[in-house]
């Protein structure tokens, strides 16, 4: 494993950011680190990338201590955080090349890494023009391949997608593929379900500090049933009524929509008794629909976002 910790743990004051995490990473895969707003993901790419200490627990790259060897592991890693880093002042080559010479890789070394990258990443055509007049996509494209001048070993991402368009989303999730094929290790913080499941090999789903769950998409997915029943309801008052009484085999999945998310065992039995008990108690179901499970059911399942949707979707 390059990347492995265990047993972190961080407080900030009273509050435990993160509650006893372990982790593991292949080399050469994507780990994705997803969860809500609070849940401890940024905290752990802090502790990994040496700019925080774990107030216990153990962490390293490559075998190397996140702590006492921090000098080392920073020679290895490169992250890219929540916000672009770029110069707007500057040129998209010129960032490259000023990143380059940082590294040491000479005048005539960082102009032509600086090339490779900007061809790598589609922005040959705009490499003179400056940072400050690129798309959202463009700049985050950039902040990228300026993270990856020294070929780390392993790379962060923190929410790398971000504020992007479907479009610029796209392009970043074909970059990210192309590093792994190209045998780096990429940890990512994501909150989007689809990045997760469309890029990560493994998945550590964080709620509030502890892991609630890990493993493949489809381990994920396996853990909340083999199917999914969507009841969908016309009025606010049926809905929270069919709560009530289906308690903790279903969770709500959005104000916006009157909906019910129940596990299944994909039979024809299992939907007629669920539609009894409901019919018994006087609840009507306007419309129900089965599918497989999706990442937005084991996030609404698995973590703390089911009970902070609830309120707002059923009112009391």
């Amino acid at each position: 494993m390059i990347v492995e910790a265990s047993g972190l743990r961080k407080a900030f004051g009273s509050t435990v950011v993160l509650d006893d995490v372990d982790l593991k990473v292949e080399e050469g895969s994507v780990l994705a680190l997803l969860g809500p707003n609070g849940a401890g993901k940024t905290t752990i790419v802090r502790i990994l990338t040496t700019l925080s200490r774990p107030d216990r627990g153990r962490a390293t790259i490559a075998g190397h201590d996140v702590v006492r060897e921090s000098t080392t592991v920073r020679g290895m890693i490169s992250l890219t955080g929540q916000y672009s880093a770029v110069d707007d002042e500057q040129t998209g080559r010129e960032n490259l090349v000023m990143v380059g010479r940082l590294m040491h890789l000479g005048r005539r070394g960082a102009r032509r890494r600086a090339m490779e990258l900007l061809e790598r990443f589609d922005l040959v055509e705009a490499k003179d023009r400056r940072v400050k007049g690129y798309s959202g996509g463009m700049r985050r494209r950039l902040d990228l391949a300026m993270s990856l001048v020294a070929a780390p070993r392993v790379i962060f991402l923190d929410e790398p997608t971000t504020g992007l368009d479907p479009a610029s989303r796209t392009t970043m999730w074909a970059a990210i593929t192309e590093l792994v094929r190209a045998g780096t290790t990429v940890v990512l913080t994501t909150q989007y379900l689809e990045e997760a499941d469309r890029l990560a090999d493994r998945i550590v789903l964080l709620d509030r500090g502890r892991v609630a769950a890990s493993g493949t998409a489809d381990d994920l997915k396996a853990q909340v049933g083999g199917e999914r029943l969507d009841l969908e309801f016309a009025d606010p008052g049926e809905l929270a009524r069919a709560v009530d009484l289906l308690g903790g085999r279903g969770s709500v999945s959005g104000p916006e929509r009157l909906v019910l998310g129940v596990a299944s065992d994909g039979s024809a039995d299992h939907l007629h008794r669920v539609l009894d008990d409901l019919r018994s108690a006087g609840v009507g179901v306007a419309r129900v629909t089965s599918h497989r499970p999706t990442l937005d059911d084991v996030f609404l399942t698995l973590t703390a976002a089911s009970r902070v949707l609830a309120p707002a979707a059923v009112p009391a």
